[in-house]
C-alpha cells in the first residue's frame, strides 16, 4: 500500500472520529454546529498550508532543474564550438 494512501486513511479516520465525537457531544446544536464550522476552517487552512508549501517546493526544484539544464546547453555549445573551431583548424593543415 503506497504512503500516500495509509496518510489519506489516517486523516480520514481522525477527522471522521472528531466530527462523530462533536456530533455526539452534550452540548446545544449551535454550539456543536459553531464548533464544527471552526475546525473544519482550521482543517482546511491546514491543508492550504501543506498545498502551497508542496507547491513552492515543485517550483524549487523545477527552477534548480531548468538551471542545470540552462547550464548544461552552454556548456555544449562552447563544446560544439571549440569542436568545430578544432576541425576547421584541422582541415586547414
Amino acid at each position: 500500500m503506497s504512503t500516500t494512501k495509509v496518510v489519506l486513511g489516517v486523516v480520514a479516520g481522525a477527522a471522521t472520529g472528531a466530527l462523530l465525537g462533536v456530533l455526539f457531544a452534550p452540548a446545544r446544536g449551535s454550539v456543536t454546529r459553531r464548533s464544527v464550522l471552526r475546525k473544519g476552517e482550521r482543517q482546511v487552512d491546514g491543508l492550504k498550508h501543506s498545498f502551497n508549501e508542496f507547491i513552492d517546493s515543485i517550483t524549487n526544484k523545477f527552477d534548480q532543474v531548468k538551471e542545470e539544464v540552462v547550464d548544461f546547453a552552454e556548456e555544449a555549445m562552447k563544446n560544439a564550438d571549440a569542436v568545430e573551431k578544432e576541425v576547421k583548424a584541422a582541415k586547414v593543415k
